[in-house]
């Protein structure tokens, strides 16, 4: 059985607007269950342990997919999201890949998180896929591999400029997930806004927004397929 490392925020404060941000649902939703119906043991770590804050937008109605509707009446899962394990009590060497959730909370603690760093960096050396979602690529933007961003002079992509600018949070937000990876030397590139669209260049997997959640799963789950 294959076994994947899923890891959420622990952030749940919107910059200083007092708003409350975190996880975003179908970003953990989607993959969880594409992990699990591909007969995936689903291991669920955070960087403080226990619950993690999810982005009371996500759980709006029009945010609503097959996969939350049955994240809501699923109570093992729900059980396990409440005690996800801290990631400083997790190696590489336990798992076959990792994925990061994404929601607006990554940016504030995953992305400068030094055990998240540590772990993405030991992943990728292992020659294990490394796999994001929307925001959570930003917590790429630390992990250094022989001396070079991991993300230079590789295919990437992340929640564009134009989606951020749609919901209104440009100057909220730490930084701006397309203009890290471009800065850090990421060959990035977008579709259209909110509509499915993953970059795949080796062992890394990125997708840009929420509607690419399962793409990003199944790509790892591909991968792993093909490596059985």
């Amino acid at each position: 059985m294959k076994k994947i490392l899923m890891v959420l925020t622990s952030h749940d404060k919107l910059g200083n607007t007092g708003e409350k941000t975190g996880f975003w649902l179908e970003e953990f939703a989607a993959p969880y269950y594409a992990f699990k119906d591909a007969d995936f043991e689903v291991t669920l770590a955070s960087p403080k342990g226990g619950q993690p804050p999810l982005d009371p937008k996500s759980d709006d109605a029009a945010a609503q997919t097959e996969a939350t509707h049955r994240f809501k009446t699923d109570e093992p899962a729900k059980a396990a999201l409440a005690k996800t394990v801290k990631l400083a009590n997790l190696k590489a060497e336990d798992f076959d890949a990792i994925f990061f959730a994404g929601g607006h909370g990554p940016l504030w603690d995953l992305s400068d998180d030094k055990t998240s760093i540590a772990l993405i960096e030991s992943f990728w050396t292992a020659r294990k896929p490394v796999s994001a979602v929307c925001h959570a690529p930003g917590v790429l933007r630390h992990a250094m591999i022989d001396g070079a961003p991991l993300v230079k002079g590789r295919k990437v992509t992340g929640f564009s400029n134009t989606e951020e600018a749609a919901v209104k949070l440009t100057d909220v937000v730490p930084f701006l997930v397309e203009d890290e990876l471009k800065r850090l030397g990421g060959l990035y590139e977008k579709g259209p806004d909110w509509s499915s669209f993953t970059q795949t260049d080796g062992k890394l997997i990125t997708g840009q927004n929420p509607a690419s959640s399962v793409a990003v799963a199944n790509a790892v789950i591909g991968m792993l397929g093909a490596e059985a």
